[in-house]
């Protein structure tokens, strides 16, 4: 069976503690825009898969509530900077296999102020999920007093550069050419542009990677309505509906530890099967995308992530965004809302935040972001611990 977003919704993503308002305000924000958007109730919901992860446990309930309070089940899902392509996902499986018609995926974060910590709770890192990843780190590179996400990322970059070759001016052109995208953007938390040598000589974080390649914490929330062919035809929906052509979920192997390479264990190698996966399952590649939200948490990855999806050969992804090609005018527009650097990062939300942005494009509605005659989009969301989403729709 097929699957269709049909109505997508967000709120603007915002640097925490700015807004007075509350995690189940934003749900409700974006929850109505996406309903709104489908031109449905909340009734006609049959199921709610709701992504978090600083909020408590049965924060989803909380949140959906403020929408309607019909019984539905809602299903609270963590899968750290995944989680919104996991609720998408899980959206997907539902309606994909029967069991649903319509289905709500809910995203969003309530976020603090300051750099993301380890991941574990009173600062043990030892007892952090990913404390495995930054072992391998600390055995090749030491562990420093810097956020341990930039640290292990920066590592990444260093590797690159030693490498391949990359330069930190490459490193900078992603950081540019994000915030120059999300100026045309309203809902991103950052609408500033930089030139690549405001972006070098902004604040180290951890070296190679300044301030200006670095996601925000955010407050934010995103939502998508999922949607079966039948429910398709029967509401007369087909002027809104983007198919999921296809979408695939990695996890971590042994080639992520093996190498004792920080540009494995961030998770090029299960971006990489992920992508495998959605092109052999939709018999689309890489040729046939034209825009693309993938997961640019530090500079760095964004250029892993060209490799990872096959956008150009290994070591070559700093010359890629040096060309030209990721950006309009080139071969693909990539992050046109501004990515996770400028437009923000709330956890929860922010796949579910790529996904809006891409049906936007692929209906011909970014207004001064759109990318020119988009038909197929692509949106990769990863989670170090790990998870790779990688999602390919089509309209």
């Amino acid at each position: 069976m097929k699957s269709y977003v049909v109505g997508v919704g967000m709120t603007r993503f915002e640097k925490p503690e700015t807004r007075d308002w509350r995690y189940w305000d934003m749900a409700k924000e974006a929850g109505t825009k996406a309903l709104e958007d489908a031109g449905i109730a909340y009734d006609q919901v049959e199921q709610v898969p709701v992504g978090h992860c600083f909020q408590p446990s049965t924060a989803g309930q909380r949140a959906v509530y403020e929408l309607g309070l019909t019984g539905v089940p809602v299903y609270n899902v963590n899968n750290n900077c995944a989680t919104g392509a996991t609720a998408l996902m899980m959206a997907r499986q539902f309606v994909e296999g029967g069991l649903n018609d319509c289905v709500l995926a809910l995203g969003f974060e309530q976020m603090t102020r300051g750099a993301l910590g380890g991941g574990s709770g009173g600062g043990d890192l030892s007892a952090s999920p990913v404390a495995r990843h930054y072992g391998v780190m600390a055995a090749r590179h030491g562990f420093e007093a810097t956020p341990p996400t930039a640290q292990i990322f920066g590592n990444a970059a260093r590797e690159h550069m030693e490498r391949y070759g990359t330069t930190e001016a490459q490193l900078a052109a992603v950081g540019a050419k994000n915030h120059r995208h999300s100026a045309a953007n309203p809902y991103a938390q950052f609408q500033d542009e930089y030139t690549v040598d405001e972006v070098l000589a902004a604040r180290t974080v951890h070296r190679p990677l300044t301030k200006l390649q670095c996601s925000p914490t955010s407050d934010g929330a995103a939502a998508a309505v999922v949607v079966s062919e039948r429910f398709v035809r029967r509401h007369g929906l087909a002027g809104r509906a983007v198919e999921i052509a296809a979408q695939a979920m990695a996890t971590d192997t042994g080639e992520s530890f093996a190498s004792g390479s920080c540009i494995d264990v961030v998770g090029q190698p299960m971006s990489r099967e992920a992508a495998r996966r959605v092109y052999e399952d939709s018999g689309l590649g890489i040729e046939d995308v034209d825009v693309i939200e993938l997961h640019d948490c530090f500079s760095v990855n964004e250029l892993l992530t060209y490799e990872a999806l096959g956008m150009c050969a290994a070591g070559e992804s700093g010359k890629l965004v040096e060309s030209g090609a990721t950006t309009y005018g080139g071969r693909w527009v990539v992050n046109p809302s501004g990515g996770l650097i400028s437009k923000g990062h709330p956890l929860g939300a922010t796949g579910l935040a790529q996904v809006t942005e891409l049906v936007g494009q692929l209906r011909g509605e970014a207004g001064a972001r759109q990318a020119p005659d988009a038909r197929v989009g692509l949106a990769h969301n990863i989670g170090l611990g790990g998870a790779a989403v990688v999602t390919l729709l089509r309209r």
